[in-house]
């Protein structure tokens, strides 16, 4: 159930539209609906701005039925996080509207479209393509949740001259999200370029010792560009939702 919906019903009820009863009845699910093995949180955009996401590794295809069909009767959009292809294709079967991205192994099922809240535009940069994957998830959550996003990709350390040539395009955004495996260079120096908030996320990319993405982490946590921000290794969406809350500062009550 989102603001807009709950002031709609409350907007029939006072014009006598809409009878008490009836619009109880519509809102007897808030703030959660419990369909046994999950309870679907319909508040999170009241309290948050943005609807409650679901980590589809780990759940099967019937859960995340349920939870879209649930959500979609309440007015809610749907954004599956790490979902298999195969899953999504037996999805699709079993909700129609289901849009599957694959390149951010990101479903949405789309009850009304997202309103572009943002002050300016989120910019999502890859180090290398083999991070484009948790970059991808990154930008396509971003825009989801009602962001201008404007991707850079394969401008890592090994070629910095490639970053060099964007610099306007770093300076023009409002935050800037930097993917990197390996060695996680990339997000200190970007965070050395510029004066806007800079959110890292280290990958799981890299040989032996770059360990699952641990060595990018450590790199990234320990980097002597001051306020930096890291989220966990190839947490695309935490990095959506961190710089979405950023872009949003001052938007409601009037700040600059």
């Amino acid at each position: 159930m989102t603001e807009a919906k709950i002031r709609e019903i409350l907007e029939l009820v006072a014009a006598r539209r809409l009878s008490a009863g009836a619009a109880l009845k519509r809102l007897r699910h808030l703030p959660f609906e419990d369909v046994g093995f999950a309870r679907i949180d319909n508040h999170r955009g009241l309290r948050r701005g943005v609807p409650e996401v679901v980590f589809g590794e780990g759940k099967s295809v019937a859960q995340i039925a349920i939870i879209g069909r649930r959500m979609a009767a309440s007015g809610v959009n749907l954004i599956v996080t790490r979902l298999a292809p195969e899953k999504a294709v037996v999805l699709k079967r079993k909700l129609p509207a289901f849009d599957y991205r694959p390149e951010a192994r990101v479903g949405v099922l789309q009850s009304e479209m997202s309103e572009r809240r943002g002050r300016g535009a989120i910019m999502v940069l890859s180090a290398g393509t083999s991070d484009i994957p948790v970059a991808e998830e990154a930008a396509t959550c971003a825009e989801l949740l009602g962001n201008h996003v404007e991707r850079i990709y394969d401008v890592g350390v090994a070629g910095i001259h490639r970053l060099g040539a964007q610099l306007e395009k770093l300076d023009a955004a409002s935050v800037l999200v930097v993917v990197a495996g390996m060695e996680g260079a990339l997000p200190s120096v970007v965070a050395g370029l510029v004066d806007k908030p800079v959110i890292a996320v280290p990958t799981s990319v890299g040989y032996g010792t770059a360990l699952g993405g641990l060595t990018a982490l450590f790199g990234m946590l320990n980097s002597c560009a001051g306020g930096l921000t890291v989220v966990n290794i190839d947490n695309g969406f935490g990095a959506a939702m961190a710089a979405t809350l950023i872009n949003r500062v001052g938007l409601e009550d009037g700040r600059n």
